[in-house]
């Protein structure tokens, strides 16, 4: 089990999905995932409770506040200070869209859209310190953009959380240092234009092909059902209500 108990500013931090039917998705997450879910504090939070992989918070769940919204699945980044985290967003072009929200003692939270329209979030932790269990069977692994404006989208988050890029034919890492932390591609031609850039989770998965397969068993889409490159082997599904997420293996 790779157990994390904190973050560095910059890195991937925890992701959530907004959902019409929180029973529905816990259902389908739990079944696909071992997910159990911890309302007990959801009243007090409008909704919002944490999924637990073997005991540990590894992803939040919560109803949309607005019908008209799509269900999606929100990336957030690791911040040590929002105030300062929205002033940068905004001096890159990008635009706040929920500013700085305490959440009690949890830490604290900011929503924005990139310069490319892509949605993501920032959080401050207090006691709640993010995903306490990543790159393990069903838990958080990766996050990744698909972008409209690849040549816009790489300078603003640069800009934001000073990470560096190490480019790819086709395929850009998002770095920390030396270590890669996120991905970065071009929209696909199939995707409708109505669909803005945006942010999508990796969860692990040893063997991609079948979890996509128990996925659908239970009301998923696959949308791409398995791809293996030298270094990872992934599929991409949506949810039964259309929230887009990836199973992702890395071949050591």
């Amino acid at each position: 089990m790779t157990v994390k108990t904190s973050y560095s500013p910059g890195d991937p931090i925890w992701v959530d999905l907004g959902t019409p039917n929180v029973d529905a998705s816990v259902a389908f997450y739990g079944g696909l995932f071992g997910w159990t879910v911890d309302r007990s504090r959801s009243e007090d939070f409008g909704g919002y409770a944490n999924f637990s992989s073997g005991g540990k918070v590894v992803a939040g769940v919560m109803p949309l506040m607005d019908p008209s919204m799509p269900p999606v699945w929100t990336c957030y980044v690791a911040t040590d200070d929002t105030e300062k985290t929205m002033a940068k967003v905004t001096e890159a072009g990008g635009t706040v869209v929920a500013p700085a929200m305490q959440v009690a003692e949890l830490g604290t939270m900011a929503i924005y859209t990139g310069v490319d329209g892509s949605f993501f979030g920032t959080w401050e932790p207090g006691t709640h310190i993010g995903s306490e269990r990543v790159d393990e069977e069903g838990c958080p692994s990766w996050i990744e953009l698909s972008t409209r404006d690849q040549a816009a989208a790489l300078p603003f988050y640069q800009s934001v959380f000073g990470w560096g890029t190490s480019v790819n034919p086709g395929y850009t890492e998002f770095q920390q240092g030396s270590t890669s932390i996120a991905g970065c591609m071009d929209m696909p031609e199939t995707v409708p234009d109505v669909v803005p850039s945006y942010w999508m989770p990796y969860f692990a998965a040893q063997d991609p092909a079948a979890k996509a397969q128990e996925a659908a068993a239970l009301g998923a889409t696959v949308l791409v059902p398995f791809m293996e490159m030298a270094e990872v082997a992934f599929s991409v599904v949506a949810d039964p209500h259309g929230s887009t997420f990836g199973l992702l293996r890395v071949n050591s």
